[in-house]
């Protein structure tokens, strides 16, 4: 994976496995566009272990990318023993990814905010 990957990765982050959920095609898209390569579904599901400690299945995982290959987001690039995906559609992956940002920011700010609160 990419170096900003494995930057995030070094921290102790530990994320709800629904949480990641919630924005798995953001998060999918963001890591298939940063990664240089390991972009198929088992090393995918290793970052998002690796990042977020985010144990998700291979049943959750896969039918999120072939939903995005079927939106013609991804591409998917037969290999001999797996599949490598990449991004098919920068201005879809790109909006995606930033409504997802801009969500969790909102969210953030609002939580940062009723710190002095408590």
């Amino acid at each position: 994976m990419a170096s900003v990957i494995d930057d995030i990765a070094d921290g102790d982050l530990a994320v709800d496995d629904g949480l990641v959920t919630q924005s798995l095609d953001e998060i999918l898209l963001a890591m298939i566009a940063l990664s240089d390569d390991e972009t198929h579904g088992t090393g995918l599901m290793e970052a998002l272990s690796r990042l977020f400690d985010a144990q998700l299945s291979p049943g959750t995982v896969y039918p999120r990318l072939h939903d995005l290959e079927a939106d013609d987001t991804l591409t998917v690039h037969e290999l001999v023993q797996t599949k490598q995906y990449s991004i098919d559609d920068a201005e879809t992956a790109a909006s995606q990814i930033e409504e997802a940002a801009y969500r969790h920011f909102v969210i953030g700010m609002f939580l940062h905010a009723s710190l002095d609160a408590v």
